[in-house]
């Protein structure tokens, strides 16, 4: 059975420097609600869970219609993808638990306001956020994290880590900049190199899975994850059928052959069969010498 991903539009309170989505928020913005029923509706013919996204699904003035929806038509995994920011509302909170949402996954991208409300180009969106983490757990929901790895916050993330067992996350995922929409246009301002973030990232692994926090990474290759094998995220990623602008039927094979690349080394590495490896980009851009075959 595969996952629903669904996005609601392109709208959003924040405008993250490593945004995929560019400029889909002034060419497409709001999708009518009722074309989203119609896909939540096709989307449960394959699968009882659903993950609502956007853009920010949480400001689109139907955001609870569509949840409600879901719960309706017998969704069991209704996720809620965010920014977090309407969550500082604790009304808005139970607002959401009470129409059906059952999980959250939220964006958390510094430690500080400094460093998140840089990224994300919007004022007070780091405490907005934060406040948000805290009243869902309070009203005792599952609270996962994806922190997007850029050149403005690998250096600091064993202290996302550690802020985030503050917070009593049930989980975190470190995911690799996909350098595609706005992060594509701000390429070699936002995306880092493999060599200097996988320190950070084993360190802050590492805090989570001393806390019995479960942590995951994402978009980096075996070669770079010696030891650390089991936290891969793709690993974990279920068979996704994504309701966007279009309708991307299976998000696995969109990864496998087109997303993401491996060269002709590649098939000398004993997690040939298994590795995504990165996203086409990052080579088109830096090479292949950081890539060192696991033999």
């Amino acid at each position: 059975m595969t996952k629903t991903d669904l996005k609601v539009g392109f709208l959003c309170n924040n405008k993250c420097e490593f945004c995929v989505q560019g400029d889909k928020r002034t060419i497409h913005g709001d999708i009518p609600t009722k074309e989203v029923l119609k896909s939540l509706e096709e989307g449960r013919k394959t699968s009882d869970q659903v993950v609502i996204t956007g853009g920010e699904p949480t400001i689109k003035k139907d955001f609870l219609k569509i949840v409600t929806y879901a719960k309706k038509i017998g969704y069991k995994l209704i996720q809620i993808q965010t920014n977090g920011r309407m969550f500082a509302s604790n009304e808005f909170a139970n607002n959401t638990i009470e129409a059906g949402a059952n999980s959250f996954s939220i964006g958390l991208h510094g430690h500080t306001k400094e460093v998140h409300d840089t990224l994300t180009q919007a004022k007070h969106s780091f405490f907005q956020a934060v406040k948000g983490i805290q009243n869902l757990k309070k009203l005792h929901q599952f609270v996962g994290t994806n922190t997007v790895i850029v050149q403005k916050n690998y250096m600091h993330l064993e202290e996302i880590a550690k802020m985030l067992i503050f917070l009593k996350v049930d989980q975190f995922q470190l995911a690799f900049v996909h350098a595609i929409g706005t992060a594509g246009d701000l390429f070699h301002t936002v995306t880092p190199r493999y060599k200097d973030i996988m320190p950070h990232v084993k360190a802050a692994l590492d805090i989570g899975i001393k806390n019995n926090i479960k942590v995951m990474t994402e978009a980096i290759p075996y070669c770079f994850m010696d030891g650390y094998e089991e936290y891969i995220g793709e690993n974990f990623i279920p068979r996704t059928k994504i309701f966007d602008v279009n309708v991307l039927e299976d998000y696995t094979e969109y990864r496998l052959n087109e997303g993401k690349q491996k060269t002709d080394k590649c098939k000398t590495c004993k997690h040939f069969n298994i590795c995504e490896g990165p996203w086409r980009e990052y080579p088109e851009n830096f090479g292949w010498e950081e890539m060192v075959p696991v033999v």
